[in-house]
């Protein structure tokens, strides 16, 4: 995950105001929009009007916008948001016209202006085209990249992760993301944690909502929620093996000890006798 880099902080030459908003920048590399300040700060469009007028010009080519789309997405009413649409259209920012198709149906045709009055961006003009006969060049073959191998199929972890969507029908996965994931958890699997616990931890606590890259969810929790290894079990000591026989040489009874000698009675009576 990119973290927010931020500005340095305010030198101590640079005084501070006195009151009033004070920024703290961050420069955004990806995931932004860039809004003009006629339409941030207009004079005379309401806080809906330009709150819904950066949310349009945040949208790509061929989103909804319409009345019932805008009053799914934010928590003011059809008439606040029907009212602000119409404020962004008398502002000349927003234009809805109702326009023929080729089959003859009327659609109405909806346009954003993101400078309202200044020119469109002209097309590119067309190339050249020479019209003098040349003798075609052979072109080299491209090399052909070939692809990056998929590791085998762990058929375990591969039926594991493939049965997620029945958990959950927002884990669905491709057959190339299953190939790619089984390693991680085999890696899960080999530290003995079972398959029902495996799926447990991948399916629990999801967010709310579309998942739109259920494989890195997936694997961010396979990567980083990956318990350790049990330490191995002290083995226990083996039985003791016993002493060998020994003869005595008082009495010969047999009896078991570490080195030839006498028996235990034989060296009582031999105490006694001294």
């Amino acid at each position: 995950m990119t973290e927010a880099q931020f500005s340095a902080p305010v030198s101590a030459r640079t005084e501070l105001p006195r009151a009033g908003v004070i920024h703290i920048r961050h420069r955004h590399d990806t995931n932004f929009t860039v809004v003009g300040n006629h339409l941030a700060q207009h004079p005379d469009l309401s806080a809906v009007a330009i709150g819904l007028g950066v949310y349009i010009q945040s949208l790509p080519d061929g989103a909804s916008v319409g009345i019932k789309d805008l009053t799914r997405r934010f928590k003011e009413g059809e008439i606040t948001i029907a009212r602000a649409l119409k404020e962004l259209e008398t502002a000349g920012y927003l234009e809805r016209k109702p326009e023929r198709t080729a089959t003859g149906r009327i659609v109405t045709r909806t346009r954003w202006y993101e400078r309202p009055g200044a020119e469109p961006t002209p097309a590119p003009a067309p190339a050249k085209v020479d019209l003098v006969k040349r003798r075609p060049v052979a072109q080299q073959p491209v090399p052909r990249e070939e692809p990056t191998p998929l590791p085998p199929v762990d058929q375990p972890a591969a039926d594991l992760l493939a049965g997620l969507r029945r958990r959950d029908p927002r884990l669905w996965l491709s057959e190339t993301d299953v190939r790619r994931l089984s390693p991680a958890v085999r890696t899960w699997l080999d530290r003995g944690i079972g398959p029902g616990r495996i799926a447990l931890t991948l399916t629990g606590s999801l967010p709310i909502g579309a998942i739109s890259w259920p494989a890195r969810l997936l694997g961010y929790r396979l990567r980083n929620w990956l318990p350790p290894a049990l330490p191995e079990r002290p083995t226990a000591p083996g039985p003791t093996a016993p002493l060998p026989f020994q003869t005595c040489g008082g009495c010969e009874r047999v009896f078991r000890a570490a080195d030839p000698g006498r028996c235990r009675d034989c060296r009582q009576m031999a105490g006694q006798a001294a």
